[in-house]
C-alpha cells in the first residue's frame, strides 16, 4: 500500500473547499468591518488606502470602497505637495489596472479611474489610450472600455479621423467586431457629414457645429466607400450580423437619438459625500435604421376632418401627440371655440388621431358654409378646412404617397445607388439562398424602390424567411403584414376609394391605422388577427366591418364608432358576453353577424344580447 497516492473522495473535496470559503469570507467581513469603522470614525490615513486595497483586490465592484478611498485620496491631497500628488494618483492608476485584470467590466474600477484623471495634476492621455487598446483586445465587446475610450479622446483631442482609423484597423481584424462598426457610424457623421441642400458645394465649414450640415447623414461620396467596405465584410461572412446592422444604418442613416438615463446611487452606502457617490449618467446612442428603419416625419398636422353629422372635428397628426397639453386650438368662421379634445380611445393618451365636438348648432345647417382652422400653437403651425354648402362633411390632408409615407425609411438619394446595392445583394443571395441577412436587406430595398412594383419577390422572400429563421417567424408576419397594408394604402389613394380591403393576405397584425381615418367599409376576412386593438377605434368614418374567418378574441378597438352600422365577425373565437360589451358605445350599430364563435354556447345568449345591444335589430348566432 506503500507509494500510492492518495485519492479524496468527492465528499472530502467539497468539504474542504466549503472550510476555504469560510476562511476567505471571514477574513474578508473582518478587514470590511475594520474599513467601515475606520470610516466612521471619519480617518482618512495611509492604513485606509492599504485595508480597502486588499479588499478591492479581490472584489472590485464594492462601491462603498471605492467611495472611501476617493475620500481618503483628497484629504491626502491636501497634506502633500504637487509632485507627491502625482506619485499619489500614479499608484491609484496602478493600483486600478490591477482590479481591471480580476474584473475588466467593474463599473467601480472605470468610474474610480476616470475620476482619479481628472484630479491627475499632468495625466498622461496617451497611456490611457494605451490602456484602452489592450482591453479591447482581449475584449472587443467591453462597453465600459468604449466609454473610458471616448473620455479620454475628448479629454486628449485625439482628431476623429484618428478615431476612424482606429476603427479601420479593428474591422480589418475582424469583421465581427459590431462595437467598432456602430463606434465608426458616430464618427461618419462628424467627419463626412452631408451638406444641406441650400448650402454651397465647395463649402467646408466644421462639421460638428455648422448648421449648413446634417449632423446625423454622412455625404454620398463617403457612403459609396463605406458601401464596399461592408460588402467586404457580408461577402466574406454573410452570416455574421455586425455587418449587415452597419449595412442597413448607411441605407437609412435616419435620426440619432440620444436618450440620457440617469441611475441614482447603485450602492446602498447613504453616508457618502454626494459627490463621490457613484452617479452613472448613461447616453445611449441608438442609430435608428439598425435594427428597423424609421422614417424622418416633420411633425405637423396632417389631416383635418367636419361632419355635420354629430357637429364633430378629427384632427389627425404626422406623430402621435397629447393634444390636450400641446395647445391645440380650434376657430370656427373666425370665432375661438372652446372644446375638449380627447383621443378615440381612453387606453391612447398619446394618439395621432383627436377629436372634439363643436357647440350644439354650430354647423348642423346645411345651407352654410364654415371655414374651419386648427392651430397647433406648440409646433407653430395650422391647417385649414371648408365646409361648403349642401356637403355633409369635408377633409383637408396630405396624400399618403409611397415617397412621403412609406419610403423614406431608406434615404439614399440617389435610386440608382440603391439599385445597385440591390443588384450586388442578389448576386449574394444567388451564393446564399438562405441567409436571412441578406433576405431582409433585399425586402428593404425593394421597398425603397419600388413597394408595389416589387409585391410579390416581397411576399416569396418573406416566405423563405419564415422557413429558414423559424424563431422570428412571427416578427416576418407582422413585417409583412406591414408592407401589405402599406401597399393597399398606396392603392387605395390611387384609386380614390374609400373601401379598403385586406382579405385573405394573412394579416397578424394592424397598422398604419390613423391612415384609414375615412374608410367607410373595410374588410378583413380570411386573415390571422387576434384582436382588433385599441388604434382601430381611429376609423372615424368606418359604416361596415367585414372580419370573418379569423381567430379575433378581443373587440377593444370598436370603441365610439360613431357611423358603424353592420359588424360581420364569423368563425371567430368571441367567447364571452363582456368580449362584446365596447359594441355598445357604436350607436348605430343595426347589424352583427356571430356565427361559428364560442359565444353562441353562452345561456340565454339571445336575451342577453338584446339588452347589451338593444339597437341591434339583424342579430346572427
Amino acid at each position: 500500500m506503500h507509494g500510492r497516492v492518495k485519492i479524496k473522495s468527492t465528499a472530502q473535496q467539497e468539504e474542504e473547499k466549503r472550510k476555504e470559503k469560510e476562511k476567505k469570507l471571514k477574513a474578508f467581513v473582518s478587514a470590511r468591518d475594520a474599513v467601515l469603522k475606520k470610516r466612521s470614525a471619519g480617518e482618512h490615513d495611509e492604513e485606509a488606502l492599504q485595508l480597502t486595497r486588499q479588499l478591492l483586490s479581490s472584489n472590485p465592484d464594492f462601491a462603498t470602497l471605492w467611495n472611501y478611498r476617493r475620500e481618503v485620496l483628497l484629504h491626502l491631497e491636501t497634506l502633500r505637495e504637487k509632485d507627491e500628488v502625482q506619485k499619489l494618483y500614479e499608484s491609484e492608476l496602478h493600483f486600478i489596472e490591477a482590479c481591471l485584470k480580476v474584473n475588466p467590466k467593474s463599473y467601480g474600477c472605470w468610474h474610480h479611474r476616470t475620476w482619479v484623471n481628472t484630479r491627475l495634476p499632468q495625466p498622461d492621455w496617451t497611456r490611457e489610450l494605451g490602456l484602452c487598446d489592450r482591453c479591447l483586445s482581449l475584449d472587443e465587446r467591453n462597453f465600459h472600455c468604449w466609454d473610458y475610450r471616448r473620455v479620454v479622446v475628448k479629454a486628449s483631442g485625439v482628431s476623429v479621423e484618428q478615431e476612424l482609423q482606429f476603427t479601420d484597423r479593428l474591422i480589418g481584424s475582424n469583421f465581427s467586431n459590431y462595437s467598432s462598426w456602430h463606434y465608426r457610424s458616430t464618427l461618419l457623421p462628424q467627419l463626412h457629414p452631408q451638406p444641406a441642400p441650400d448650402s454651397a458645394p465647395n463649402t467646408s465649414p466644421s462639421p460638428t457645429t455648422s448648421p449648413q450640415f446634417h449632423s446625423h447623414r454622412v455625404c454620398e461620396e463617403q457612403l459609396l466607400k463605406e458601401y464596399e467596405l461592408s460588402h467586404n465584410a457580408f461577402f466574406t461572412d454573410p452570416n455574421d450580423q455586425s455587418a449587415w446592422f452597419y449595412y442597413r444604418w448607411l441605407l437609412g442613416r435616419g435620426v440619432c437619438v440620444c436618450v440620457c438615463l440617469e441611475l441614482l446611487c447603485i450602492c446602498e452606502d447613504t453616508s457618502a459625500h454626494p459627490m463621490l457617490c457613484v452617479c452613472v449618467c448613461v447616453y445611449v446612442c441608438v442609430c435608428v435604421c439598425v435594427c428597423v428603419c424609421v422614417a424622418e416625419r416633420e411633425e405637423m398636422i396632417s389631416c383635418v376632418y367636419v361632419s355635420r353629422e354629430g357637429e364633430r372635428v378629427s384632427v389627425a397628426f404626422s406623430k402621435p401627440v397629447h393634444a390636450q397639453s400641446e395647445g391645440l386650438m380650434l376657430v370656427l368662421d373666425g370665432q375661438p371655440q372652446q372644446v375638449e379634445w380627447r383621443s378615440t380611445h381612453p387606453r391612447l393618451r398619446h394618439s395621432p388621431v383627436w377629436l372634439c365636438d363643436l357647440p350644439p348648432g354650430s354647423i348642423s345647417d346645411m345651407s352654410n358654409e364654415h371655414n374651419l382652422t386648427i392651430h397647433w400653437t406648440e409646433k407653430h403651425t395650422h391647417r385649414d378646412c371648408a365646409l361648403y354648402t349642401g356637403c355633409a362633411e369635408s377633409w383637408c390632408r396630405d396624400s399618403a404617397t409611397n415617397l412621403e409615407l412609406f419610403r423614406s425609411e431608406l434615404s439614399v438619394e440617389k435610386s440608382s445607388v440603391l439599385q445597385a446595392e440591390l443588384q450586388s445583394c442578389n448576386q449574394l443571395l444567388e451564393l446564399e439562398p438562405q441567409n436571412k441577412w441578406c433576405l431582409l436587406t433585399i425586402i428593404l430595398l425593394m421597398r425603397a424602390l419600388d413597394p408595389l412594383g416589387h409585391e410579390k419577390e416581397t411576399l416569396a422572400h418573406f416566405q423563405t424567411l419564415k422557413e429558414v429563421d423559424p424563431m422570428r417567424s412571427t416578427y416576418y408576419s407582422d413585417l409583412c403584414s406591414k408592407f401589405l397594408i402599406e401597399n393597399t394604402i398606396l392603392k387605395m389613394e390611387y384609386a380614390e376609394v374609400r373601401v379598403f380591403s385586406l382579405s385573405n393576405k394573412n394579416l397578424t397584425t394592424l397598422c398604419h391605422l390613423d391612415q384609414l381615418l375615412f374608410v367607410t367599409h373595410i374588410n378583413l376576412s380570411s386573415n390571422q388577427l387576434l384582436r382588433l386593438p385599441p388604434h382601430f377605434a381611429m376609423l372615424q368614418c368606418l359604416e361596415v366591418l367585414e372580419a370573418d374567418d379569423n381567430a379575433i378574441e378581443n373587440l377593444e378597438g370598436l370603441y365610439h364608432l360613431p357611423k358603424l352600422e353592420e359588424v360581420s365577425l364569423r368563425n371567430n373565437q368571441i367567447c364571452k358576453l363582456s368580449d362584446l360589451e365596447s359594441l355598445a358605445s357604436c350607436t348605430k350599430l343595426t347589424r352583427l353577424d356571430l356565427r361559428g364563435n364560442p359565444v353562441h354556447r353562452t345561456a340565454h345568449i339571445e336575451s342577453e344580447l338584446s339588452q347589451l345591444l338593444p339597437r341591434v335589430t339583424a342579430l346572427s348566432l
